[in-house]
């Protein structure tokens, strides 16, 4: 449907008002986008153009998510990396007390959010190259005992202080030039541990980061 410039600036307005906004992406790129279009365009839209980077500058390496939850993010690396193993760490039961008992007296956020409605076969049954995945359930970073693999994508979705800051120091030495790591909740106020991790992380190792404004307020970190 084509729009006149007033329109669309008056629709842009009324929708930006709700925090939806009606914006023009990518306008002189003719090459199709990786992944089909979706709720949370400015997220996805973003792990397709990392994606294309990866490919275009041949970074080896696997696929990590610590925080799979039912598993919608890790089902697009799955298809956009179909012959990388795919490593889902996960407790498939919510958080883990102790991780919460640091949030809470910390006073991040109160750690009540219950993640607890999913299962491995579920997230599974999402996957169109199953036989890739690598189910990692339980305790982090107690998971990831032995696991010597480089990886040149990570995403941390773990919304607590404590599994960010173990996830970062376990991923970001392992990963690849090239690679990137997404941290989901950055810029999230319910769960201000995520920040916290992730400043803390980058000043002490001099890293730099870049925030994102899709809807859950994602951080990419990168070599």
């Amino acid at each position: 449907m084509a729009f006149s410039s007033f329109t669309y600036k008056k629709i842009a307005k009324i929708l930006a008002s709700k925090k939806v906004y009606l914006v023009r992406s990518l306008n002189f790129r003719k090459k199709p986008h990786p992944l089909p279009v979706n709720s949370d365009y400015v997220r996805y839209a973003t792990l397709g153009l990392c994606y294309e980077e990866i490919m275009l500058n041949n970074v080896t390496g696997n696929l990590a998510e610590l925080g799979v939850y039912k598993g919608e993010f890790a089902k697009r690396l799955n298809f956009l990396f179909p012959d990388r193993k795919l490593y889902l760490f996960d407790t498939f039961q919510g958080f883990e007390k102790k991780d919460v008992e640091t949030e809470v007296a910390a006073g991040f956020s109160t750690g009540e959010q219950n993640f607890s409605d999913t299962s491995v076969d579920l997230v599974l049954s999402k996957m169109v190259n199953a036989a890739n995945c690598i189910v990692k359930k339980g305790f982090f970073p107690d998971t990831a005992n032995g696991i010597e693999d480089r990886f040149c994508f990570v995403s941390l979705d773990a919304d607590l202080y404590d599994p960010i800051y173990a996830g970062l120091s376990f991923f970001y030495p392992r990963l690849e030039k090239g690679g990137y790591i997404f941290v989901h909740d950055f810029n999230n106020d319910g769960y201000n541990g995520v920040r916290k991790a992730v400043v803390d992380f980058c000043f002490q190792n001099r890293i730099g980061y870049v925030p994102v404004p899709d809807s859950g307020g994602t951080v990419i970190i990168t070599k």
